[in-house]
Order: structure tokens, then sequence, then C-alpha cells
């Protein structure tokens, strides 16, 4: 029988960065001068978060299976966790409780998608449109995604199936800081969703065999990866240098696509704001995606 991977130590380096970023000062204590750590103190987490040092030591070192939603909602506020940070710790207390589903343990298999999934990606013709699972790989686009992504789509690190997924275009393939105007933050945005992927899927075999890949081959995300940032809802404006296209500002916004309980799927559209430059290039980008199959 396969052991199940334990995610004690996500816990404690989630819970044991956020404590070591606040200060007394911000959570209303007075300072006490020299500290010999940065942060607050495992005592003062538990007085404001109104359980005892033992127990909230307890937590820290990973034990947060029956932990009570109250005294999560308490270890939340008093570490002013955002939306996002609050949801992964409760993904990972989740993901601990011994009366886990068979589900989230065991290892997700890959879902086919719907023709109907595809019908509808291919009806929108005048935006770029594609859908994730929750490594962030491309599993079905419309045709002015794979042509607005076609560095991706062409670049080494797609899968044996032809489909690009976004960590590893990012930081396996150099041409990619070429593409998109603001790598840095495409790059963090990247990993935090990928940890709170591994917040609410510890279990997946598939999604730990490429954060180990990532982690093996490139510093860059090895530093981020360790830096523990959580990412779960995004959207906002993208800047992309098109090869053929030239310069794109465009706005992205994923949705939730419910099709599976064994796997998570996101509906990403771009769309350029009416009446822009962008838009214009959009559209003649959209023309030239139309052709072959017009073509054909």
């Amino acid at each position: 029988m396969e052991r199940r991977p334990d995610n004690r130590a996500d816990i404690r380096d989630f819970l044991t960065r956020r404590r070591a970023q606040l200060t007394p000062e911000q959570v209303g204590l007075p300072s006490s001068g020299r500290r010999r750590v940065p942060g607050l103190r495992r005592e003062e987490v538990a007085v404001l978060a109104g359980v005892s040092t033992e127990w909230y030591t307890r937590l820290e070192k990973g034990h947060i299976g029956g932990v009570s939603e109250d005294v999560l909602d308490a270890v939340a506020r008093t570490l002013r966790l955002d939306e996002d940070e609050r949801t992964y710790l409760f993904d990972l207390a989740k993901a601990a409780q011994p009366s886990a589903t068979t589900a989230t343990r065991r290892r997700r298999k890959a879902v086919d998608i719907p023709p109907r999934v595809q019908w509808l990606l291919d009806s929108m013709t005048l935006c770029a449109a594609y859908v994730t699972n929750g490594r962030l790989d491309i599993v079905a686009a419309n045709a002015l995604a794979r042509a607005l992504f076609a560095p991706m789509f062409t670049s080494h690190t797609v899968d044996e199936h032809g489909r690009p997924n976004f960590a590893r275009y990012y930081f396996l393939d150099d041409a990619s800081h070429d593409f998109v105007d603001d790598w840095q933050g495409a790059a963090n945005t990247t990993t935090a969703l990928l940890r709170a992927e591994a917040g609410r899927y510890p279990h997946d075999k598939a999604l730990r065999e490429l954060v180990g890949e990532l982690s093996t081959v490139s510093t860059e995300f090895r530093t981020r990866w360790a830096a523990h940032q959580v990412r779960i809802h995004h959207g906002g404006v993208k800047r992309l240098h098109h090869p053929e296209a030239g310069p794109l500002e465009l706005t992205y916004q994923p949705m939730d696509l419910p099709m599976s309980a064994r796997e998570a799927h996101s509906l990403t559209i771009y769309i350029a704001e009416p009446g822009t430059a962008d838009d214009d290039r959009l559209k003649l980008l959209a023309s030239w995606a139309a052709t072959p199959a017009a073509n054909g």
C-alpha cells in the first residue's frame, strides 16, 4: 500500500513564515526591544488567538487535524491572513483529517474534456479562451488562445500530448522572459497558484512530481516555492510581446469550471479594451487564427 504524503511540513512552514512577518506593533502589543527571531513569538500568537502556548506550538508543528473552525479562524485573524491564505489554511486542515475522503488521497486521473466545453471555447471568436487544470496545464483552448500563446504551444516544455504548462514554460523556457512583459509577476502568481493547489490536494502525485521537477531544475522556482506565497483568486491585466501581433495589453479573468469531482478546472478569458490599438491587434490575430480553419 502506498504511503500517503504528510502535509505537516507545509503547515509548519506556512504558519512559521506568517508569524515571522508580523511585528508586535502591528497586532497592538508593546515591543519588548531586541528579539532573537523576527516577528511574533509563539506565545504572543497563542494569547491573541485565545489558546494555550502548548496548544499553538503543537498546531504550528503541523498537528492540525481535528482543529475546530473557530480556532482556525482565530489563528487566521491573529496572523492577518488574507482570504486566499485563510482558505489555504483550512485546506491544509481538511487534508490532514484522518477521515479525508478517498478521492482526496488517491492519485487523480486526467479528466477528458467534454465536447461541449470545446464547443463553448470555439464559439468565443473575439476573445482568447482556454481551460486549465489545477497543475496549470492548458487542457483545451480556442483558436485565438492557441495563436495568442503560440510561444507556449511551440515551446520545448509542452508534454507528450502537446499541452503547455504555465509553470514549466515560465521556469524552464528562457524565451518566456521575452514573451511576458512582467515575468517576475507572472512567475510569482504561477508559483502561488501551485502552492494553493498543493494545499487542496497534497496527495496529488502528478502535482508533486511537477513541483519536484521545477524545484530541481529551476532556482527561480525553488526560491519562490520556499517563500510559501498563496494565490487562489487572480485576474487583471497582462502585457505580452507577441512575435507576430506585437505588444498586447489584455485583461484576463479566470472562472471556475466544474466538470468533475476528481479534477479542478478553470476557464480563463483574455480580451482587449474595445476601441484600443490592442483591440485592433487582437482582432488581427483572430483573423489570422481563423484563416487555416477557413481554408481547411
